[in-house]
C-alpha cells in the first residue's frame, strides 16, 4: 500500500530526499504522496521528524483521499 501524508507534516521535505521514485509532491500546506508512483518501499516512513506518514491501510481514508487528489496538483518535489 503506498504512503500517505497526514496534517502533522511540516514540509521539511526529508521524505522527498530518501524517495527512490520521487512520489513526493509539495503542496500549499503538506508534502503529499503520489500513490501511482509510490513503490511503498517504506524509507520514507522512519525519515519524517514529525511522525507524520503511514501506510495507506494504517491512515484515516481522508489523508488517502487527500493526497491522491492534490499530488495530481504539484509537481514532484524533486
Amino acid at each position: 500500500m503506498p504512503s500517505v501524508v497526514n496534517d502533522s507534516c511540516v514540509l521539511c521535505g526529508a521524505c522527498a530526499e530518501v524517495c527512490p521514485v520521487g512520489a513526493f509532491h509539495k503542496g500549499e500546506t503538506q508534502m503529499v504522496v503520489d500513490p501511482n508512483a509510490c513503490i511503498d518501499c517504506g524509507v520514507c516512513l522512519s525519515e519524517c521528524p514529525q511522525g507524520a506518514i503511514k501506510s495507506s491501510d494504517e491512515a484515516d481514508q481522508k489523508w488517502v483521499q487527500y493526497n491522491a487528489e492534490n499530488a495530481a496538483k504539484f509537481p514532484p518535489a524533486k
